[in-house]
């Protein structure tokens, strides 16, 4: 539809759509009430069905980047900071990131426009380069003055949000804090160890440093350290669907309520060997596969699109030694699977 058409259609104002498709108004000032109405409205109109859901999340994204601007190098407290509300999924941070690395988040790839826009548009939400420094100062102030128990929720994903800064002042600090958070084995049944070690390790890894990986990976042998992994990746991808305000679920969490069937597939095209995680992933894809060879069983196409990543796996000479020993795991787990 026209801009025009859209107002019409909503009952609002054409000023109000411009608002709303520039940022000049943020659709944060509007009532709930109204919003829900909006919500509801567009799916009539034939929007996705997931419009509503991905709103309310590109709300909560554009809370964590207005506060993170309009602080900069200033100390926000955990009670109202939206890093310290609750444990984001890939959908969220992913948002959170699109105005910081311009790339799309995949998520939303049945929004694309289907006729050509006229005239000048952007191609992703921006900010001016004011705004982008003022938002990675304050993520680098928020992790490093998050240091009590109840803070750490704020300060690991603050940690994470670092590994996009690209800045050498914040690649510094991340080596830093991988001396002080992963340099050593994570106590046993310790969440927070274990995941500073781990968002320590794979902000360096997007940083362009995936050296610290490996010897996380190396230290994630417990099985505490196996079943928050795999807690953490089901959480992320959405197979635990419950909301959590805290990490200590990963450790707690019942592995029998989610399937492994979307983590799989989420993991798949992850395997790849030019991935600054891949350590990562090909770790947890043999844990996963590990604990539930069922996975395979009776899933021949599932079967066949693993087998064609690890062939393609297996001819990059980037592997080393326990890579390719979790690949050969993996490769027979295939062989014998519906034996």
């Amino acid at each position: 539809m026209t801009q025009e058409k859209l107002a019409e259609v909503l009952g609002v104002d054409i000023t109000t759509i411009q608002g709303w498709e520039s940022g000049r108004r943020p659709l944060s000032a509007v009532s709930a009430g109204d919003f829900l109405r909006l919500c509801g409205r567009l799916s009539r109109m034939g929007a996705p069905a997931s419009t509503g859901r991905n709103l309310r999340e590109a709300i909560e994204a554009d809370h964590v980047l207005a506060t993170g601007i309009a602080a900069g190098n200033v100390w926000v407290c955990p009670d109202s900071h939206p890093l310290a509300a609750s444990v984001h999924r890939w959908t969220i941070t992913n948002l959170i990131l699109w105005p910081i690395v311009g790339k799309a988040p995949q998520h939303l790839s049945e929004f694309t426009p289907r006729t050509a826009r006229r005239g000048p548009m952007p191609m992703h939400p921006t900010l001016t380069a004011e705004e982008r420094r003022r938002f990675l100062d304050h993520l680098l102030t928020a992790a490093e003055r998050a240091r009590h128990a109840d803070e750490a929720l704020l300060r690991r994903q603050a940690v994470y949000l670092l590994g996009f800064d690209g800045r050498a002042a914040a690649v510094d600090w991340l080596r830093t804090e991988w001396k002080r958070a992963g340099g050593r084995r994570p106590k046993d049944g310790n969440i927070t160890e274990l995941l500073e070690a781990r968002s320590a390790s794979v902000a360096l890894a997007l940083a362009g440093d995936s050296t610290h990986l490996y010897d996380f990976v190396g230290h994630m042998t417990g099985q505490a350290a196996e079943t928050a992994n795999l807690n953490y990746w089901a959480y992320w991808i959405g197979e635990l669907s419950d909301e959590q305000t805290s990490d200590r679920f990963m450790l707690d969490a019942d592995m029998r309520s989610w399937t492994g069937v979307r983590m799989l597939q989420h993991l798949l095209p992850r395997l790849d060997p030019t991935s600054p995680h891949l350590p990562l992933n090909l770790s947890t894809m043999h844990t996963l596969v590990a604990s539930r060879p069922s996975l395979l069983s009776g899933r021949p196409a599932t079967r066949a699109a693993l087998a064609e990543v690890l062939d393609k796996l297996g001819s990059s000479n980037a592997l080393v030694r326990v890579e390719r020993e979790q690949l050969a795991g993996l490769q027979y787990a295939i062989r014998i699977a519906d034996r």
